[in-house]
């Protein structure tokens, strides 16, 4: 597990913050208290917030990792969301870890896009 304050120092590619950035604007953009979004294996992007209906309920991460999985993603390469919550959720791990396998890499970032931790999905 790394934890960092900064994304530079998070050792987080250019790539990697970008879906940083994604997951802090889909959060914004809809008000919702988690945004995500993940990549898959051809590059692809899948940006997503937290669905909270009376008849499913599910996080902003795998929310975004269905989105992947419907659009025809076969792997992951990362995920990241944005939340106040100080760790990623088994469950959100468990999603991406269903796609993209155990070493699968999940950025935890606050809602001011600082990087809290990264941690394998596994």
């Amino acid at each position: 597990m790394t934890q960092s304050t900064d994304p530079q120092s998070a050792g987080l590619g250019p790539e990697d913050r970008k879906i940083v950035t994604l997951a802090r604007s889909a959060r914004a953009r809809n008000g919702v208290p988690e945004g995500a979004a993940v990549r898959d294996e051809t590059g692809r992007t899948y940006v997503a917030g937290t669905v909270d209906l009376s008849s499913l309920k599910l996080s902003a991460l795998q929310t975004a990792v269905a989105m992947a999985v419907a659009s025809g993603a076969k792997s992951l390469e990362a995920a990241a969301v944005v939340t106040e919550a100080e760790a990623v959720s088994e469950a959100d791990r468990a999603a991406v870890r269903d796609l993209g396998g155990a070493d699968t890499p999940v950025v935890l970032a606050g809602p001011d896009g600082t990087v809290r931790l990264s941690v394998q999905a596994g």
